[in-house]
């Protein structure tokens, strides 16, 4: 029986003070090199019943809506993860690897369970039905995989190419359909368990409560539509989100409460299922598409520190101790999968056979999706659910583990890290040359280099000044400004050149960079502006210092966060132009760029015009975009658009 809503009250202000330590274990777990969710799983298991009671077993019970909301919010993000836009270029890949991985790992998981069956404790009693049962939704948990992981390794190594395109959109599209297999899977095991026996009558059923879950689903998402559309605080429409998932649950289970007593037929509709469809139809079928990631976003972190610190709570170690063996053979028995279906389902896509032989590896971690569902199996199937997520659980815990540095190795195996290299290790359009030594020039030098450039001073031998340079500071001595001298040093390559001699002697450098080189940024410190007129025939962008602070006063007055961001002042935040190389984004619109929620495109520039920036407006190759971000986040949208 559950505890008063008083009580009730009690335990969930224990569970916050909980959750910020879990926080925090999480964040020194993450400084280990360990996953982050499984600190959060390891506060909740010290937390829980079994060894400091500080969450009891009524709590637990008591606190079972919140875990309903957080399941629901795990499925919108499954959703709108699975953005077609993005998915096109390697359909083929996708869709062969991602049939091998259901396959081999859902057919292999379902006969391990099964030919384990009296070999596990909370199992070996049931009857046969029962036993059957346990292996099919053993089979369906064991084939999802983590995204969040998978992306987070990416953004963490700037992965960029075919095979890292091809272990996104499987571990993408897995992510939903395994929402549906476990769906359909529920639905065989419920009528195994109320009414054995297969016929036409029981597929018409399961057809019923898929496309029910379909119809409830589009209603559920163009609910959301409604919402995201208000003029609302993002933060309300956030909590309305979670609201309507916990609304979805708490609407199945009494449809089947009120089917099983009232009806000859009991309908089990899969809420997973029903949110996954709101959440794809709003990332895919809405113009609120970021506005739904802006606003799940603000409640990311809170609900994953929840469900896997809950998680970790309501795991039975007594019964983990019991079965830890059964869970170390089901990863075995996984791994094995993951295996033979990555490979052969790259043969059939005619992938390089030495990257088939390793696929395997970014498919082996799972997380959220995974952990929900046996979570669900818990809610669903009380006759053995609780024991089943314990071993389910133990073996995610396993692959959460094992998969990351796996996922790494295989990254680093075809070589398409794009980790930022040293200043010695930058190429084309990573190279500033500035000419001139003094103050200015050198704190210039410094900067760029904070920001991956290879900034480098070019002076005159009797400009010199030991002085002010460091002995990381890569400093070449000219002759003369002739092209010989500089090409001999690879000005020519440079992307940017800044002129800080005296006017004549930076005219004659940007008249030879213009006409001889064609570097794309000239800039120049001029001391008369009577001189102004002649740079400008250059395209130079001009530096006056005489009118520069004044300036730059006038715009912190008027306009002071651009103005901040423009200097750097906010360490946070930064603008950079990317030219767009990849010919994926030939054509794609900028609404459809599936960018990191903290960046921004400001404007685009093409042949000589800079386009203020729509949703509708569509990207050229060599077009150079104008964005605003965090310099983590613009550094994986630099990796996208590049080649």
């Amino acid at each position: 029986m559950l505890l008063e809503y008083r009580d009730i009250l009690v335990f969930f202000a224990g569970f916050l003070i909980i959750l910020l330590a879990s926080e925090k274990i999480g964040t020194y777990f993450a400084k280990i090199r360990l996953p982050l969710i499984s600190g959060f799983l390891f506060a909740g298991v010290i937390a829980g019943p079994f060894v400091l009671d500080l969450i009891t077993a009524e709590a637990i019970e008591s606190l079972r809506f919140l875990e309903e909301m957080a399941l629901a919010f795990i499925a919108f993000v499954a959703g709108s993860h699975l953005y077609l836009a993005e998915l096109r270029d390697r359909i083929t890949s996708i869709k062969w690897v991602t049939v091998g991985l259901v396959i081999a790992t859902f057919s292999l998981g379902t006969l391990a369970v099964l030919l384990l069956a009296d070999f596990i404790p909370f199992a070996r009693d049931f009857p046969l039905p029962y036993k059957i049962s346990i292996a099919l939704l053993a089979g369906s948990i064991l084939v999802a995989i983590s995204p969040s992981s998978a992306i987070a390794i990416v953004g963490e190594l700037r992965a960029k190419g075919p095979f890292t395109k091809t272990a996104l959109g499987v571990t993408i599209v897995l992510d939903v359909l395994v929402i549906l297999l476990f769906a359909v899977n529920s639905e065989i095991v419920d009528a195994l368990l109320t009414s054995p026996g297969f016929n036409l009558g029981f597929v018409f059923l399961i057809l019923i409560e898929l496309v029910l879950a379909l119809v409830l689903g589009l209603i559920i998402g163009r609910l959301l539509q409604l919402i995201l559309s208000l003029g609302m605080d993002r933060r309300i429409k956030a909590i309305l989100i979670l609201i309507i998932g916990y609304g979805v649950f708490a609407f199945v289970f009494f449809l089947r409460d009120f089917t099983h007593d009232r009806m000859p037929v009991e309908l089990l509709i899969e809420p997973l299922l029903v949110c996954m469809i709101a959440s794809f139809y709003i990332t895919n079928r809405s113009p609120y598409r970021d506005e739904f990631l802006r606003s799940v976003d603000l409640v990311s972190s809170p609900m994953y520190i929840f469900f896997f610190t809950f998680t970790g709570a309501a795991l039975r170690l007594d019964i983990l101790a019991t079965i830890w063996q059964i869970a170390l053979i089901l990863f075995a028995v996984r791994l094995l999968g993951v295996f033979i279906g990555s490979l052969a389902g790259g043969i059939v896509a005619g992938e390089p056979m030495e990257q088939n032989r390793i696929r395997w590896m970014t498919f082996v971690t799972q997380a959220g999706v995974g952990l929900g569902l046996a979570r669900e199996v818990a809610v669903e199937f009380p006759e053995f659910g609780t024991a089943f997520a314990t071993m389910m659980v133990s073996v995610i815990v396993l692959n959460q583990i094992v998969g990351p540095p796996l996922f790494k190795a295989a990254i680093n195996r075809v070589k398409e890290v794009h980790t930022r290299g040293h200043p010695d290790e930058m190429g084309e359009g990573r190279e500033a040359a500035i000419f001139g030594v003094d103050d200015q020039s050198v704190a210039l030098a410094r900067l760029l280099q904070t920001h991956g450039w290879r900034a480098r001073l070019m002076c005159r031998e009797a400009d010199y000044r030991k002085d002010l340079i460091d002995g990381d500071m890569e400093v070449n001595l000219i002759p003369n400004v002739s092209e010989k001298s500089l090409k001999a040093l690879d000005v020519d390559k440079a992307e940017a050149i800044v002129a800080m001699f005296d006017d004549e002697l930076n005219y004659r450098i940007c008249e030879l960079a213009y006409d001889k080189f064609g570097t794309d940024t000239l800039i120049a410190r001029l001391s008369n502006l009577a001189d102004q007129e002649r740079f400008d025939e250059l395209d130079v962008l001009i530096v006056h210092p005489a009118t520069a602070i004044v300036s730059l006063l006038d715009h912190f007055v008027r306009a002071p966060t651009g103005t901040s961001l423009l200097l750097g002042v906010d360490e946070d935040q930064d603008i950079i132009d990317i030219e767009v190389k990849d010919p994926i984004l030939d054509g794609i619109a900028l609404r459809d760029l599936r960018l990191p929620l903290d960046t921004l495109i400001l404007s685009v520039q093409r042949d000589g015009q800079t386009i203020i920036s729509g949703g509708d407006m569509r990207l050229k190759l060599d077009d150079s975009v104008t964005m605003v971000g965090s310099p983590d986040s613009l550094d994986q949208v630099m990796v996208r658009f590049e080649e």
